[in-house]
């Protein structure tokens, strides 16, 4: 039942030897493909396109002859021989797919690397276009860092002026308060009049408005000059 000829003048056993040897030889060409990827030189294999062509064409013939062996198988008389065969062809159409399926997941990876490798080189072409913007990015971020420290230093420059400042008013207001009691401690002494010692109490209320206006005064100078100097 085997000697069952094709339209192609084959009988089904000699169909199925050359699929055989076509899986044989496009499995051999799955493994030097997937060698040459793994190797140091893959970038540089020129008989690598060639190759996937082959390999394409036998897998294309095998599955060809599937169709063929399928037609056949199924007009033998003997359901044995018909059961025999239709394994046998089945296991071919089989392998013949996972050759196909690792060829296309060969070729997307390959198409990976290509495309991969033609972003790199855009990459390194911006780059080397772009490097002197770059530079001059670099150069305005360390001016207005430096600008930045400057403006730092000068409000901690105000703050220790404006901290002096008010150490002084606060000296003066002691010396102001002792030299009172020593006045009032003369004058209840000396018994002046209570007129004198309003007039002199009148005259520290005002010496103290004064005070105050002042520091007030003083710290509103200094907030401006903060805000100026931002």
């Amino acid at each position: 039942m085997a000697a069952i000829e094709g339209g192609g003048g084959g009988t089904l056993s000699e169909i199925y030897q050359s699929s055989r040897k076509l899986l044989l030889r496009a499995r051999d060409g799955i493994e030097r493909l997937e060698r040459l990827e793994i190797s140091a030189s893959n970038a540089r294999g020129l008989d690598s396109p060639e190759l996937s062509f082959a390999v394409k064409k036998d897998i294309s013939q095998i599955q060809s002859l599937c169709a063929e062996m399928d037609r056949l198988w199924r007009s033998i008389a003997a359901r044995s021989q018909r059961d025999l065969w239709r394994r046998k062809v089945e296991q071919v159409a089989e392998e013949a797919d996972s050759l196909k399926d690792s060829l296309d997941k060969y070729s997307m990876r390959n198409q990976k690397r290509m495309i991969e490798a033609k972003e790199r080189a855009e990459l390194l072409g911006r780059a080397n276009g772009e490097s002197a913007h770059v530079l001059r990015i670099f150069d305005e971020e360390a001016q207005a860092m430096q600008s930045v420290r400057n403006s730092s230093r000068m409000l901690e420059e105000s703050f220790a002026t404006g901290t002096a400042i008010l150490s002084k008013y606060a000296e003066q207001r002691d010396r102001l308060k002792r030299a009172q009691r020593k006045a009032l401690d003369v004058l209840n002494t000396v018994g002046l009049s209570n007129s004198v010692l309003r007039l002199i109490e009148r005259r520290n209320r005002v010496d103290k408005w004064i005070k105050y206006m002042g520091m007030i005064l003083t710290v509103v100078i200094l907030y401006f000059f903060v805000r100026w100097t931002r």
